[in-house]
């Protein structure tokens, strides 16, 4: 907060100034992530009738927009009721105050804010003569702005959300028709509603550069505003689509252009080896809503091919994609390719697994064209808009360089402060457990058993919906994103559109789910676990290889590896691992084709993003099976799902690629044991993505002991050992695990 040793800071000066020397003294000399640190800069009540607090909202908006541009990084935040507090026992004054002010915080760079979630109104909601007093009051404009609204104070009421269908705006005239249409993302009568336009205005042409973009650009401002939420654009662009489809025809014949991506052209790709595009998909969407040409390249595609076709079309930037973690070496692998060739595009990168500190300390230092990382759909349009404007883009470029510069540099000083202890010190450091009867039950069950065709509706009530809505940049817990006042009507119209799809699924059966699970004799040696053919555990089958952490924790907690849960070979005490891999995708491609050739990129985007969470839920159903009947350590659980998604369950599911377990490339060891290829169609690519992309696989550990960690950061020496073990080259394990090194693998192999 920016209180210092005078007290409160109330002037932007001194809002500024202590926010700047608590940076730096949490930057520079304790080692902080500048992304870590939130500032709330004071939000102070106004219209108290005192004079000199009438400029504390002004004071705020202004002390946020020089926090975001002068300390890179960090966040705000602030206790937006504060600002409301004179106006007491008035919930119809506070509920637009509120709404109004988030509005210009938000504008000028606020990322969070506690409020009354009761009290918030839609800003595009309020009266106009209403919100006229309000931003006189907040923005300080007039000096009798407080009695001005004090006036009309007793009269104002909250808002009253209408119910029902209204036609009434098909009495309009067919360009406010179509308007409405693509900002509300109602497709019904389109088609009938372009024809009418075309016929009136002569051209098809005129339709789409007229009444059609006039639309789409209001749903652009409209979302660049936070006034429309992500699935309302995805549903504008499906009318959007709709329409222009209808006019195609009409424009061929007349050998016209399309009208359409006059703003700039952006090639997107989702990089080689990796299958997942949702996130891209939507990216594309928002873009095309906002004028811009969009060329999809799809997903697994070679740097030469994103290249070649970046110069075919004479793009104006490269958007690379990706989720698994060896995807962010091919986007360094790509960008040292564009600046071999001396392309000078600027590279947007995206993903689930990026962030803007690999993109400046892995990227950017590739490439000496301008490299940008986009967090999600919301900031592309303005991305995209610097990037293609001549005078925008040179001081944007400059700005991004100077932050990534800062981050590369706030980083070392981390390093260089965070103690990593050498493996054998982390190793003396691991958990020792007492491995017996009663935390290492028999399985009932051991072998490998197969699924094919597995019952959607078996894991229905499975499905944590929560990711779901993060999909779609809704942010919220279910269910109580659905009745939250801000996001819950979006929330609730999107959930409702989710159940048709499901309702679909299960009546058409378009897409299958199989799976297979194996359990298996096991024992740890160091950090490995051997897999043994039967009982008699002479003969291995497979090596599981994991990490250890290597951080000095200075806690007395251990330095844990998932070897660990494993009884050790010398105990001869017999133990089991388990592993798994499902996937809701069979049939996925080809319902999504179905969609997007009827330009619906909507129920494409949502199909995609279900099929995801049914996988999720199949792995969950599956995982309780084995702790219930197959393994059967577990045999009386009874969870509910709220429960089973907070893991209070005995034992655990780490997957490869996430944070127990780094290394995409076991999943190879996972699939050999389980013939999961034969088994399931299910394949790896060459980074180890799994495909159809709606899947998962992962390890079974059944002690009472076991549980989610981090590996966090790990030291040469730990490479080294690892690469012994699995019999890699260490250059190839530092690919694999570079978001994992401590070192610069590039930097050190110069030092020597």
């Amino acid at each position: 907060m920016a209180f210092d040793e005078t007290g409160q800071a109330e002037t932007v000066e001194k809002k500024v100034e202590v926010c700047t020397r608590a940076y730096k003294i949490l930057t520079e000399n304790a080692g902080f992530e500048a992304t870590d640190i939130i500032f709330d800069p004071n939000i102070f009540a106004v219209a108290t009738g005192i004079e000199e607090h009438n400029d504390y909202a002004k004071a705020y908006f202004e002390s946020i927009r020089l926090i975001k541009k002068q300390l890179p990084g960090a966040l705000v935040s602030g206790g937006v009721s504060n600002v409301s507090f004179s106006f007491r026992g008035n919930n119809g004054i506070r509920e637009f105050m509120h709404s109004v002010f988030l509005y210009h915080a938000i504008e000028n760079g606020m990322d969070m804010g506690i409020v009354n979630a009761g009290q918030l109104a839609v800003y595009d909601d309020i009266p106009k003569d209403i919100l006229k007093k309000v931003e006189d009051v907040l923005l300080n404009r007039k000096k009798d702005a407080t009695e001005q609204l004090l006036e009309i104070a007793s009269q104002v009421k909250g808002l009253e959300k209408s119910k029902g269908d209204d036609l009434s705006w098909r009495e309009n005239p067919v360009e406010d028709r179509i308007s409405h249409a693509l900002v509300n993302g109602l497709s019904e009568f389109i088609v009938e509603d372009s024809e009418e336009a075309r016929l009136k205005l002569k051209e098809p042409i005129k339709v789409i550069e007229g009444p059609l973009m006039d639309g789409m650009n209001v749903v652009g401002d409209l979302f660049g505003s936070g006034k429309m939420f992500l699935p309302q654009v995805v549903k504008s662009a499906r009318v959007m689509k709709t329409a222009v489809a209808h006019l195609t025809p009409f424009i061929e014949e007349e050998k016209g252009e399309s009208g359409l991506g006059g703003k700039g052209k952006i090639l997107m790709a989702t990089v080689k080896g990796d299958v997942h595009d949702i996130g891209k998909k939507i990216v594309g969407v928002v873009l095309q809503c906002n004028n811009y040409e969009v060329i999809d390249l799809g997903v697994m595609v070679p740097s030469s091919d994103i290249i070649n076709q970046a110069k075919e079309h004479n793009v104006q930037a490269i958007g690379l994609s990706g989720l698994i973690t060896p995807s962010l070496e091919e986007m360094v692998f790509v960008a040292r390719e564009i600046e071999r060739l001396g392309l000078k595009i600027p590279l947007l990168i995206g993903g689930a697994t990026t962030s803007r500190v690999h993109t400046a300390i892995k990227i950017s230092p590739e490439y000496s064209g301008a490299t940008v990382y986009v967090k999600d759909a919301s900031r592309s349009v303005n991305v995209m808009n610097k990037v293609t404007n001549q005078d925008l883009k040179k001081t944007f470029f400059e700005e991004v360089l100077n932050e990534y510069e800062m981050i590369r540099l706030q980083r070392e000083k981390k390093e260089s402060s965070s103690k990593i202890l050498s493996l054998d010190s982390a190793r003396l450091n691991k958990p020792i457990y007492k491995f017996s009867k009663k935390n290492v039950l028999k399985p009932k069950f051991v072998g490998v058993k197969v699924f094919e065709n597995y019952p959607i509706k078996n894991v229905l009530e499975r499905i944590d919906w929560t990711p779901f809505f993060s999909a779609w940049e809704i942010r919220g817990t279910f269910p109580r994103v659905l009745s939250d006042p801000s996001v819950g009507v979006q929330a609730k119209s999107l959930y409702e559109d989710a159940q048709k799809i499901l309702h679909s699924l299960l009546e058409n059966e378009d897409i299958r789910m199989s799976g297979v699970f194996g359990i298996f004799p096991a024992n740890s040696i160091g950090d490995d676990v051997e897999i043994y053919v039967d009982e008699g555990r002479r003969e291995v089958l497979e090596v599981a290889h994991f990490l250890r952490q290597q951080l000095d924790k200075n806690n007395n907690t251990p330095n844990f590896c998932l070897a660990d849960f494993i009884s050790m070979k010398e105990q001869e005490f017999p133990d089991y691992i388990g592993g798994f891999a499902v996937t809701a995708g069979h049939g996925l491609d080809s319902l999504v084709k179905k969609f997007e050739s009827n330009h619906d990129d909507y129920n494409s985007i949502l199909v995609k993003a279900i099929a995801d969470r049914l996988a999720e839920a199949f792995a969950e159903h599956l995982h309780e099976r084995v702790r219930k009947e197959y393994w059967g350590y577990s045999p009386n659980e009874d969870f509910d799902n709220d429960s089973l998604i907070k893991e209070s369950f005995v034992g655990v599911r780490p997957a490869p690629g996430y944070p127990a377990c780094p290394d995409h490339s076991e999943k190879r060891m996972l699939f050999r044991l389980l013939n999961v290829e034969k088994n399931t169609q299910m394949k790896l690519t060459e980074n180890c993505a799994i495909y159809p992309a709606a899947s998962v696989a992962g390890f079974y550990f059944a002690n009472s002991h076991s549980q989610y960690f981090g590996v966090g950061k790990i030291s040469r020496d730990q490479v080294e050992d690892y690469a012994k073990r699995k019999n890699m080259d260490k250059e190839e394990v530092e690919k694999w695990l570079a978001s994992s090194l401590n070192y610069n693998p590039k930097l050190f192999s110069k030092s020597k």
